[in-house]
């Protein structure tokens, strides 16, 4: 039985939520406390 296109939805949002996440991480470990700091500045700027 296939999918439903709702469940294929679903599953590439908790996909995309995950590298989310994982490259929030390697951001973190590259500019520490600056992180959010320069996420708001670019959000602000789109």
């Amino acid at each position: 039985m296939d999918k439903s296109i709702e469940v294929k939805l679903v599953e590439k949002i908790i996909e995309i939520d995950l590298l989310r996440d994982q490259l929030y991480e390697e951001l973190i470990q590259i500019l520490g406390p600056r992180t959010d700091e320069l996420i708001r500045k670019i959000q602000n700027n789109y």
